[in-house]
């Protein structure tokens, strides 16, 4: 049996394997976003740190903030679904998008932001695992902004086989991996950056503090889980018997109306209904 290994799908240990390992993050924005590395002159992390303990409770944002060269890239992590999703995102990417635009400046001085969103649930009908959504013309399918693209990975949908000819699927798959014996699948392509990747997974899993984090930050996301469900299926029942009164006072009052019609008088009604 293999030894318990942290996963990389979790946001903090994401987050804390790309902010420790540049040459990494370099090679897996590369592979993610279909740009050749050469390509890629200077990647900065806008949103370094990491909480401590304390903060790791309900709602916290792990995600990766980034300067790539002239684009703003943000990486999040989504292990479960949540009905807004979609909404949330096109709210973070306009932060994002305005986020460097200082009063005074041009609007054509806001640059390219590209959302990338790494989730455990299945969002599109379609198999493919990699679906980015951009800005088009309704009639002729003509770019309204290059400025605008949102990325979404479905990992429930990622092969389990390693291709060490496919650089953005073995990233995908690493951080899907949750079993050593997956890792060791990895590791077994013989891709250097993807050999050192499995080795910090390795060396995280020793670590009791980080074992910890992980732990914790495992429960804030299992508690937030069912705080929103708890308070979805309150509103579910507020909503239902809300409607139900709505129904019943329909209905008296056409009661009313028909009563009213046949003679009977205002005193008469308030004590049939008790008024």
């Amino acid at each position: 049996m293999g030894r318990d290994v942290v996963s990389a799908k979790l946001d903090v240990i994401f987050k804390k394997i790309f902010t420790e390992n540049r040459d990494m993050l370099h090679d897996f924005i590369s592979a993610i976003l279909d740009i050749p590395s050469e390509k890629i002159t200077e990647i900065t992390i806008t949103n370094p740190e990491l909480p401590p303990e304390s903060a790791l409770g309900k709602f916290s944002r792990l995600d990766l903030s980034l300067k790539v060269d002239d684009k703003l890239v943000n990486v999040e992590i989504q292990v479960k679904e949540h009905a807004d999703y979609r909404d949330r995102t096109l709210f973070y990417w306009a932060k994002l998008y305005t986020s460097e635009l200082k009063s005074g400046e041009d609007y054509g001085d806001l640059k390219q932001t590209i959302a990338i969103n790494i989730i455990n649930f299945n969002m599109f009908s379609g198999e493919n695992y990699h679906n980015e959504v951009v800005t088009t013309i309704k009639d002729t399918g003509e770019i309204f902004s290059d400025k605008f693209s949102i990325h979404f990975f479905e990992l429930k949908k990622i092969s389990r086989k390693p291709n060490p000819k496919n650089r953005k699927e073995l990233w995908l798959q690493y951080i899907n991996a949750d079993k050593e014996e997956e890792l060791a699948m990895i590791e077994n392509t013989n891709v250097p950056i993807m050999q050192k990747a499995v080795r910090v997974i390795y060396d995280m899993s020793e670590d009791t503090r980080v074992r910890e984090i992980a732990r914790m930050r495992e429960k804030a996301l299992h508690d937030e889980a069912t705080y929103l469900k708890e308070a979805r299926e309150e509103g579910e029942a507020i909503g239902l018997v809300k409607g139900r009164a709505e129904g019943r006072a329909e209905r008296d009052d056409e009661i009313i109306a028909r009563m009213k019609a046949i003679g009977y008088s205002d005193d008469d009604i308030k004590g049939i209904f008790g008024l």
